[in-house]
């Protein structure tokens, strides 16, 4: 549900280091002559980790970054994690905020890259991270056909099959939930970055995703100031929870503080307006979480994998449409 900003790409990588890396390790390869005169380019990232040209990749991280993560870490880690790797896949590459983003998995699934690149090729962000998937339940989609519960073209900033493009799929109640945001010109928002009324999306319509009969709504909970705070304690924030036909439920979060148009037991249909985006509960900045679920009871239930009209499955960075 929160939007996490590029600074935990290097907050992450430390974390996995102290889990992973071996700041002892020394490198059988001869690092000397591996410096390039010239950055490279953005997309050789994957052939430099895999050609062990470790001390070049670290040379093109931020001065941030290799204040936090020595050198001696980097290059144990690097190692470690290459280990049985024979290529490296693009699956995504987004503009945000200044900075290009760019996601590769490896020939076996099981390992990702994600590194944020600024116009200069210097390396702002980089995670490194085991990729864990759910073949079974990925096969496995709803059997109500829906949309996004959207008016207009949103941006897909969380959804897909990994924690690499999705950070909920770790979570089973989650797991297939989608946070969509707007931008415009590869940013969220214009103005003071504390004030909601600067975000694209505050304000803007959500709507029912399917037809259905509202089970559950909040429409007290205060909006959270942007990149200050958020309300762990009240997940969801202001929401709509509808129940469709074959045991489906539509769970859509983040509702502007006063703005839900609908009460527990009205019947919707399909495109109804429900109420407005806000920033209301486990949320750093107006967006929309939807996910589906097998229950009304959300922290118990199972996410569903959803099934689209228009038969697509949106990943991290792509723009969708809903009605």
């Amino acid at each position: 549900m929160k939007i996490y900003l590029k600074a935990l790409f290097i907050t992450g990588l430390i974390i996995f280091l102290v889990a992973c890396g071996d700041s002892n390790t020394e490198s059988s390869h001869d690092q000397t002559n591996e410096i390039p005169d010239e950055p490279f380019a953005a997309e050789e990232l994957p052939e430099q980790f895999l050609d062990d040209h470790f001390k070049a990749i670290y040379n093109q991280t931020s001065d941030l970054f290799q204040e936090n993560v020595s050198w001696k870490e980097f290059e144990g880690l690097g190692e470690d994690f290459n280990k049985g790797v024979q290529d490296y896949e693009l699956m995504s590459e987004i503009s945000v905020e200044e900075l290009v983003e760019y996601q590769w998995i490896d020939n076996e699934g099981d390992k990702g890259i994600q590194a944020s690149f600024a116009d200069d090729n210097t390396i702002e962000g980089l995670l490194l991270a085991p990729i864990t998937s759910y073949p079974e339940s990925d096969e496995k989609y709803t059997k109500n056909t829906y949309q996004m519960p959207i008016s207009r073209e949103w941006f897909t900033y969380w959804g897909g099959t990994n924690e690499l493009v999705n950070y909920h799929y770790a979570v089973e109640s989650q797991r297939y939930a989608y946070d969509l945001l707007i931008f415009e010109n590869d940013v969220t928002h214009e103005g003071d970055p504390k004030d909601n009324e600067s975000y694209y999306a505050f304000g803007e319509d959500i709507v029912a995703p399917q037809e259905g009969v509202v089970v559950s709504t909040e429409n007290n909970i205060d909006d959270n100031t942007p990149t200050v705070d958020t309300n762990e304690e009240k997940p969801l924030g202001n929401h709509v929870i509808l129940e469709h036909e074959h045991n489906e439920y539509s769970v859509i979060a983040h509702f502007q503080k006063g703005t839900v148009e609908v009460n527990e037991g009205d019947t919707v249909n399909a495109g109804d307006v429900l109420g407005l985006v806000g920033n209301s509960g486990n949320s750093s900045e107006p967006h929309i979480h939807f996910h589906v679920a097998d229950d009304s009871d959300w922290e118990k239930a199972s996410s569903i994998r959803i099934k689209f009209e228009n038969g697509e499955n949106p990943v991290r960075g792509d723009l969708v449409d809903g009605y």
